[in-house]
């Protein structure tokens, strides 16, 4: 079941399933901080993926292809997506896990709360799905005439907060494939990452 929270103080609160005995830590950031400046890398890559695909855009067509006051017209509205993002997250769980979604007290930062485990390739989607709020965005940019430029902005905008704001889930992916099995169950419980054999 999901539910709103629209104040989050204490992220263990919300994470404190029934860990099996024979579950095993996944080494990860101890908070939220700390992860978003492991995974400030994988930001950078999709930023410069995303520059990439707007130059070669741009040199293909041979003119300008986006608007820019637009582009942050589409960040802003892909800012208000992140609860988007974070129902995306949620929707992978079976119905009889608990997921809070909400913001963290005193931040900007969204999450989804939830302490369930789940086979690694499904985890690997929750953690995943809510890329389609960049990659949607991205193909119609990609593919619209250069002459919408109004449009294209937009979507170039939604992109790369579609796109890059998953950063932190693509950290926990990698550090999923490095240290688990296909045949493992992941979950999360207080702060930190469990493989279940």
């Amino acid at each position: 079941m999901i539910k709103i929270v629209w104040s989050i103080n204490d992220i263990n609160k919300y994470q404190t399933g029934s860990l099996p005995d024979d579950a095993v830590k996944i080494e990860t950031p101890q908070s939220v901080g700390d992860l978003m400046k492991k995974a400030v890398p994988i930001a950078a890559i999709l930023c410069v993926f995303l520059f990439i695909a707007m130059l070669c855009k741009t040199i293909i067509c041979k003119t300008v292809v986006i608007s820019p006051i637009f582009i942050l017209v589409g960040f802003t509205f892909g800012f208000l997506l992140l609860i988007i993002h974070e129902w995306l997250h949620g929707i992978v769980y079976p119905k009889g896990a608990d997921v809070t979604i909400g913001r963290i007290k005193g931040k900007t930062t969204f999450v989804a709360l939830a302490s369930y485990p789940l086979k690694r390739n499904r985890f690997i989607l929750m953690c995943l799905l809510p890329f389609v709020l960049g990659l949607v965005p991205f193909i119609l940019f990609v593919i619209s005439p250069a002459e919408f430029r109004v449009f294209n902005g937009l979507n170039f905008g939604m992109a790369c907060m579609g796109m890059v704001s998953p950063f932190p889930d693509v950290f926990n992916v990698l550090a999923v494939l490095r240290n688990s099995e296909k045949s493992d169950s992941i979950m999360f419980y207080k702060n930190d990452m469990y493989k279940i054999s």
